[in-house]
């Protein structure tokens, strides 16, 4: 599908942009949206995610120092332009819990795999001056470290990629099949809805999908070019999962125990049942990962429809019974047990 060019930016060049923004701004005291857009090449939303952001920068926390940028929806105004001005540029002192904040912060980035070795070079050098301007405050740093979990090292070769414009090869876990495949992806923006994950174009489906960085279990960059085609973004602000108007239509009901699915899953309708629970209409473009949620839901769920994806999630609920030998019915059961003697024990 035709849509607006792709935009890979991250986080890098995205702070590069806001620095020079502010030096743009200083220059122009009631800067027009449309033109500074204009001028930096990025969407009028863009431009405006940016300018929420200005005002939790400056030369320190205090009230007084941070920068003071709002809009009126037309015009840019900046209240405090004196405080990046030279009668504001005092020496930076830091408290010695905020000098070993950033150095042992700073020490962990720097043994990132996937890091480019320019930017780990700059990244020593300047900790190298922080620690000297922070004297004997820098000494509890050295007694702490902090080590990633494995989602740092592919978070880092995706942003690496993103920036590179390179392919990528990754082992994923599917949790929908219980599979995991191989596949080569051209990256294309890292987000974070709850969890990070970054959202490519895949060559195994040749379609675009989102990938959960926690469940990559292998990565590498290729040294192919990524060259996604050329589709519009969507806004992911609201939800991760966006059903299209053309998805299969999957009608669940639940008891109240499970309310909380029209919570997490996009949905057409939610009406209400006599029982307290919901009847639930949703869209999904693979009807089949709805099992996982019928059998998490056990008693307080089912599929209505379509019918044979409802007779696919009994095969399912069938097929985990017998793995324990348990009769049908006798799940049920055991639980109802169990929670009567978890009553019986509590009110002991």
């Amino acid at each position: 599908m035709a849509g607006k060019p792709v935009r890979t930016v991250n986080a890098i060049d995205q702070t590069r942009r806001m620095l020079s923004l502010v030096t743009y701004l200083r220059e122009r005291p009631g800067a027009r949206i449309a033109d500074v857009a204009r001028a930096f090449g990025i969407t009028e939303d863009e431009l405006v995610a940016d300018l929420d952001l200005l005002p939790m920068c400056g030369t320190s926390f205090r009230g007084g120092d941070l920068l003071d940028i709002d809009t009126d929806g037309e015009r840019i105004w900046w209240h405090n332009p004196a405080a990046l001005g030279e009668e504001a540029a005092e020496p930076l002192r830091l408290a010695a819990d905020e000098a070993t904040a950033l150095l042992v912060a700073a020490r962990a980035v720097s043994t990132l795999p996937g890091l480019r070795e320019g930017d780990r070079q700059a990244l020593l050098r300047a900790t190298a001056k922080v620690e000297t301007a922070a004297g004997e405050a820098a000494g509890a740093s050295a007694r702490l470290s902090v080590t990633f979990e494995s989602e740092g090292g592919v978070f880092a070769d995706v942003d690496r990629a993103i920036s590179e414009r390179r392919r990528l090869w990754i082992r994923y876990y599917s949790p929908a099949r219980d599979e995991v495949t191989e596949r080569e992806i051209d990256p294309i923006r890292l987000v974070s809805v709850g969890h990070t994950y970054v959202e490519a174009w895949c060559r195994r489906s040749e379609a675009r999908r989102t990938f959960r960085l926690d469940r990559v279990a292998e990565i590498r960059i290729l040294d192919e070019p990524s060259a996604p085609p050329e589709i519009e973004l969507r806004d992911l602000s609201e939800a991760l999962v966006q059903p299209a108007a053309e998805d299969p239509e999957v009608v669940i009901e639940v008891g109240p125990g499970g309310r909380w699915v029209a919570e997490y899953y996009p949905h057409d309708s939610a009406d209400e049942l006599p029982d307290g629970g919901l009847r639930i209409t949703l869209r999904t473009p693979d009807p089949a990962s709805l099992r996982r949620l019928a059998l998490r839901l056990g008693r307080d769920g089912r599929i209505v429809s379509p019918p044979e994806l409802a007779d696919s999630a009994r095969r399912a609920a069938r097929g985990a019974l017998a793995a324990y030998d348990v009769p049908e019915g006798a799940g049920a059961a055991a639980r109802d047990a169990g929670d009567r003697r978890g009553r019986e024990e509590r009110a002991r």
